[in-house]
């Protein structure tokens, strides 16, 4: 009976540890703050033996990873994270880790970029790695950072795959194509189209899609294309045959909000195959004025919507204290 309690504990210790090494590889590679991470199982762990077996589990999970090498996420975010790594063993009098010292050093002189790589790892596994600016705003755009809305949509394509199998799907306002890339790395699309229309944003999308191998030769067929919602046409929309049409924090300025209107209008009115296509819109509601006068415009438009209820599954890490909305459009 004894032995018996004592293996469910240890099954226990472990599937904890697994979980939380899995955290922690998650937060650090999507570069979460670093104040979100599993800190509390760390400090139990390293009071209750002053080892520093589960440290060393961590960078093998984090900095010492293959993943780490490829796409690393920014000198600062590795520099902090090692730090608070090394101030939390120290603060037991752990035992010393010469790769945890050797990984620091490796940064410390490390020239610091307005890039990095963010990757967020997928439930099968596979890892979406995007290159992304450091700043939220540059060049003049917010779209060279994945916001909350993109990861939102995400996570609900990873739950409704369906509505995307064997489909042409257009995305408007890709940016850096964190959703894009998990539809078509997980949800078996036809084919699948990346537009923007700010030059920096569809450079760095190409980048990024051609990082993942997606080509116009490839299954999906994958393409980027510009696409500005004032000059669109319905020929252009027409060639494209989307049977459906993705978009995520697109809803943020006022000053876009018509033009944005006035393209869905047009993709609503160009069927494939004489069925129109599905349209969804996520959003981040920063400002429900904003949000409001949108939904507006889509009734004066003769557009009307409904909301589609969460929740989804938490498999990305983002900030989900923020509300996001997402609704489905039709005539």
């Amino acid at each position: 009976m004894e032995l018996s309690e004592q293996n469910r504990t240890s099954a226990v210790k472990r599937l904890n540890k697994t979980d939380i090494l899995r955290d922690f590889q998650v937060s650090f590679f999507a570069m979460r703050r670093l104040v979100s991470f599993p800190w509390t199982f760390l400090e139990k762990d390293l009071e209750s033996n002053k080892s520093s077996d589960l440290i060393s589990d961590i960078l093998k999970q984090t900095c010492l990873h293959p993943l780490c090498r490829k796409f690393p996420p920014s000198v600062r975010f590795r520099r902090l994270f090692l730090s608070e790594l090394i101030r939390r063993l120290e603060a037991v009098d752990g035992d010393p880790l010469d790769e945890l010292y050797d990984a620091l050093a490796e940064v410390v002189g490390a020239e610091e970029t307005a890039e990095c790589y963010k990757s967020y790892i997928l439930p099968s596994g596979d890892a979406v790695s995007l290159l992304e600016n450091v700043a939220l705003i540059s060049e003049g755009t917010t779209g060279l950072v994945t916001w909350e809305a993109a990861l939102y949509l995400a996570e609900w394509a990873l739950d409704h795959r369906q509505a995307f199998a064997g489909r042409t799907v257009l995305e408007l306002g890709s940016g850096v194509g964190l959703t894009g890339i998990t539809i078509c790395r997980s949800c078996s699309p036809r084919r699948f189209v990346f537009s923007d229309c700010h030059f920096s944003v569809l450079q760095k999308l190409r980048n990024n899609v051609q990082l993942h191998g997606l080509t116009e030769q490839t299954s999906p067929a994958v393409s980027v294309e510009e696409m500005d919602w004032t000059a669109a046409t319905e020929e252009q929309l027409k060639q494209i045959g989307a049977d459906a049409v993705i978009a995520a924090d697109v809803v943020y300025d006022p000053d876009v909000v018509g033009s944005l209107v006035s393209l869905l209008s047009k993709i609503l009115r160009c069927p494939s195959s004489g069925v129109p296509p599905e349209v969804f819109i996520c959003s981040t509601i920063r400002n429900q004025e904003t949000y409001g006068g949108f939904k507006q415009q889509l009734e004066k438009a003769g557009i009307s919507h409904h909301v589609i209820p969460g929740p989804v599954s938490h498999v990305l890490p983002y900030n989900r204290v923020s509300d996001i909305e997402m609704i489905k459009l039709y005539r």
